[in-house]
């Protein structure tokens, strides 16, 4: 009997149709001797640049290049960075372990990203930067934010490679753009890694120094940074992976229109509100996420039906003990507290079926009828 179930994520597939070029790539790098940086990850860094018009380095994972980026822009102790709450813990972490202080903004109710009028609102005297989430693949409103601040803006694009707001692509807008290579992200390793993206030549060559521990030679260090490189073998079955983005990206969001065609035709729009999707920008669907009534027990009834579906986040950062000397309390935020209720990441993935989409639409419906 076939299993009918449907995960919240898988690569199996995936791995499957790449297999003999992923060999090729192993084969490669064992082959060359040199398995740090290297010519596979210059050739990475530059095949990155031509898709995204920017300059972008190599480093060993996103949370990485969060805090590569912060030390980069010479962030530090006293320091004040904006940035969001609905978010995973390493957006502000990075900022927290330079000592800086995370200030939190709440975020918009439909977009799930930073409001930038918020965001704008919390600029004070020592506010160094801003640092936007591009959550779920939709790029927050980083042109507000570039116009709004005199400073420098930090995209987290981790989630958004080639998403872009008004024809600008994420990590483009900025000052600089950090992307996580983890295995679940849209382009994924086969391990940790990550890439930092910047218009600023000298932030670029910041970060190449910056990513092994400060050096300009071998032995010649000048200034405090740290071990973050790239695998060589990493990079190869990137760029193995790189090829096929865009054609990933387009399956993303068909399936991401089939969930809402279907949402539409069950008529649950005031019951399951996708994050929406503003005019100008262009999502490229890590998650399928929304906001859903009842969540955890419509999560529970999709899980007993054999569908994964995940909670991203279900605590706001601000509300977390490890930044409980903020001095934050619940109603703070209360948009992202709501949020952390309320949002429930549905299946996707390239390999995903539109009858398997169509599955958990229904699954959705008869339980808001009361009859699943």
């Amino acid at each position: 009997m076939p299993d009918d179930r449907i995960s919240a994520f898988s690569l199996t597939e995936q791995v499957a149709a790449l297999r003999p070029e992923l060999f090729d790539a192993w084969n490669r790098v064992l082959d060359s001797g040199q398995y740090i940086l290297g010519p596979e990850v210059d050739a990475f860094e530059k095949e990155l640049q031509s898709l995204l018009g920017v300059p972008a380095v190599g480093v060993a994972n996103g949370s990485d290049a969060l805090l590569l980026a912060l030390q980069a822009l010479q962030i530090g102790p006293g320091d004040e960075v904006v940035t969001t709450p609905f978010t995973f813990f390493a957006t502000a972490g990075s900022i927290a372990r330079l000592g800086a202080v995370p200030v939190f903004a709440d975020v918009d109710p439909q977009t799930f990203n930073v409001d930038p009028e918020q965001a704008l609102s919390r600029v004070a005297p020592r506010t160094r930067a801003i640092l936007p989430v591009h959550l779920f693949g939709l790029m927050a409103d980083t042109l507000r934010l570039v116009e709004g601040f005199a400073g420098p803006v930090v995209e987290d694009a981790a989630q958004a490679i080639l998403g872009s707001q008004e024809g600008r692509l994420a990590g483009t807008v900025g000052d600089v753009g950090c992307f996580s290579l983890y295995p679940t992200k849209n382009l994924g390793a086969f391990g940790d890694g990550g890439f930092v993206t910047s218009r600023r030549p000298e932030l670029s060559d910041a970060i190449r120094r910056l990513r092994v521990h400060g050096a300009t030679a071998k032995y010649y260090h000048v200034e405090l940074g740290m071990n973050s490189r790239l695998d060589a073998l990493q990079a190869a079955f990137l760029r193995v992976k790189l090829r096929h983005l865009q054609d990933w990206t387009d399956k993303r969001v068909a399936l991401a229109d089939r969930y809402r065609s279907g949402l539409a035709a069950h008529g649950l729009q005031d019951r399951v509100r996708p994050q929406m999707v503003p005019p100008g920008f262009s999502a490229v669907f890590h998650q399928f996420t929304v906001r859903a009534e009842r969540r955890d027990a419509l999560w529970e009834r999709l899980l007993a039906h054999g569908m994964g579906s995940t909670v991203y986040y279900p605590h706001p950062l601000h509300l977390l003990p490890a930044f409980s000397h903020l001095g934050y309390r619940e109603g703070s935020l209360p948009v992202a507290e709501e949020l952390c209720r309320e949002a429930l990441s549905l299946p996707l993935y390239p390999e995903l079926r539109f009858e398997q989409v169509d599955r958990v639409v229904d699954v959705m419906a008869a339980f808001y009828r009361g009859t699943a």
